[in-house]
């Protein structure tokens, strides 16, 4: 069995004495850069790097639901009412949201932590040679992938980022600004250091929640196609990079021809053991219990989102509009223009089998458990917020863990995940114009969707809904022309990745988010009276 890398370590573990005198002490539990002599010092630099991706919490979560479901047409804020996390409320509607507000601030804060946390372990790493430290091109490789992946969060978030390497002195980090590089020239330095991960790492792994190389590939192909769109000031598409969207074809097909493939179930994918870490998996953060700590190195980021029955919070509370998009039609295929036209009838629409995977509604059992089933009592303030939670990064009550009013648990965060290497190609392939080569793969994941009822299921073995999805077959349920496949491959992206933090920054990349925010405001005011006044732009 795989070891799982022990991020409980974060570089401080080396407790310094002395005989000096009591000022000239450096500070218990603290290692500098000055002290580091052998390949074993310089190694927990390297884990500190990584344990940064769980440092998060209940307010500046690196799952992104604040930031990219919550501001999408995906998810309400939630909670007790717009006042209970004020802030929340300001991002979720638009108004309000000033530079230094604490959500923002705390995240590109925490974000460039861990940015400092790579760059110091790069720095330590330079003055060995691959004779002293024999892994050492490998953990070069982590830290640049782990530096990749915090800056690629801080491009999407912030645009125009201050941008610092390991041969940037950390007391000249506050004086970096942040127009140095242009927005191009930014994606290019993220995707050199996926390009350097794809060239000194090892295709798999001995302890599981290390980066490989197929993780780099697939950060690699989504750097290059969110760099494909290029835009003006007003986040207009001005035009795509052909060249780029090659290079996401390219990258892609790297991971499409690995060892990782598609869950023959969706539902694996947001199970905990024995499921993690599964097939679909392409680079994940790793959480822990019974660890000598006192509750275990918890999702603290996802806290918030369990329902008020089970626990605390109910925020991250799923759309009618997204619930509504999962209704199919009697081909079973999306109605792509229609769907939002009337709310969606649990009992008797046909309905996309991955709408019971991601929201959870009144009369469905939670987490495919037939005894346990979601009540109207589990929401928390119904009359503002509506009856319907986020399923994916919940959990089963048993494996819930408290800590104190919240509830964590430990399974896993997954960044990336096969299905949307699969997604991102076919887009590539659209906008190349090449729409044929897309039906395929958008037809493998509507397959997996249709195939993942086993366990939507109630007591007695019925299922929980009347479950209807083809593929798309041009001329009989759909005319595959360029835009029609286009619109296809955004809604089938919507489907399979729905509240998994993507939504708002895929509408922003599109350059659509103004059109489709401000039309799902237009309809969500009547349904919902606190988003009176919301506007995008």
């Amino acid at each position: 069995m795989k070891r799982i890398i022990n991020i409980l370590t974060v570089g401080c573990l080396l407790l310094i004495t002395s005989c000096e005198k009591p000022l000239e002490i450096d500070p218990k539990g603290v290692l500098n850069e000055s002290q580091i002599n052998t390949p074993e010092d310089a190694e927990k630099f390297v884990i500190a790097a990584y344990s940064s991706l769980g440092n998060d919490e209940i307010n500046r979560p690196f799952s992104l639901w604040q930031y990219g479901d919550m501001r999408s047409d995906d998810a309400y804020k939630g909670g007790r009412d717009p006042g209970d996390g004020q802030e929340f409320h300001f991002m979720e509607t638009f108004g309000n949201t000033i530079p230094d507000l604490w959500p923002l601030d705390g995240i590109w804060f925490h974000l460039y932590v861990g940015v400092r946390r790579a760059n110091e372990g790069l720095r330590i790493l330079n003055n060995f040679t691959t004779e002293e430290y024999p892994e050492l091109a490998a953990r070069k490789a982590e830290l640049r992938f782990i530096r990749g992946h915090y800056y690629f969060e801080l491009k999407r978030l912030f645009n125009r980022i201050p941008y610092m390497d390991e041969n940037t002195p950390p007391e000249e980090y506050k004086n970096i600004i942040n127009v140095e590089f242009s927005s191009d020239e930014l994606w290019n330095k993220i995707a050199e250091d996926f390009e350097f991960a794809v060239d000194h790492l090892p295709q798999e792994q001995p302890e599981v929640g290390r980066a490989d190389q197929i993780a780099a590939y697939a950060y690699l192909a989504k750097t290059r196609l969110y760099q494909s769109y290029t835009q003006n000031n007003s986040y207009q598409v001005t035009g795509v990079d052909h060249t780029k969207l090659q290079a996401v074809i390219a990258a892609a097909d790297k991971v499409l021809a690995s060892g990782h493939g598609l869950e023959t179930d969706y539902a694996h994918n947001f199970l905990p053991a024995p499921y993690e870490n599964g097939p679909e998996s392409i680079f994940a953060v790793q959480f822990s219990t019974d660890d000598g700590t006192t509750n275990g190195r918890l999702n603290f980021g996802d806290m918030l989102t369990v329902p008020q029955g089970l626990g605390c919070c109910d925020f991250k509370k799923a759309s009618q509009n997204l619930a509504n998009a999962y209704r199919t039609d009697a081909n079973g295929v999306p109605l792509l223009d229609t769907y939002n036209d009337q709310n969606i009838n649990f009992g008797t629409d046909n309905t996309d089998p991955r709408l019971d995977h991601t929201v959870a509604h009144p009369g469905i059992s939670w987490k495919y458990d037939p005894n346990l089933i979601f009540e109207e009592s589990w929401s928390r303030t119904p009359e503002i917020y509506g009856y319907f939670n986020s399923l994916k990064e919940n959990v089963h009550p048993e494996d819930l863990i408290n800590e104190g009013p919240f509830y964590g648990n430990t399974k896993t965060r997954v960044i990336i995940r096969y299905a949307e290497v699969i997604l991102m190609k076919a887009e590539a392939l659209i906008e190349l114009g090449r729409h044929d080569e897309a039906l395929p793969l958008i037809n493998e994941i509507r397959e997996r969707a249709a195939a993942s009822t086993s366990l939507l299921v109630d007591g007695n073995g019925a299922p929980l809904a009347n479950y209807v999805v083809e593929n798309y077959q041009p001329g009989v349920n759909i005319d595959w022309t360029q835009e029609n496949a286009r619109k296809a491959l955004r809604f089938e992206r919507r489907l399979e990745l729905a509240l998994e933090g993507e939504r708002f920054f895929d509408l922003v990349r599109w350059g659509v988010a103004e059109e489709v925010l401000n039309g799902y405001f237009n309809v969500e005011q009547s349904r919902k009276e606190y988003l009176q006044g919301a506007m995008f732009g």
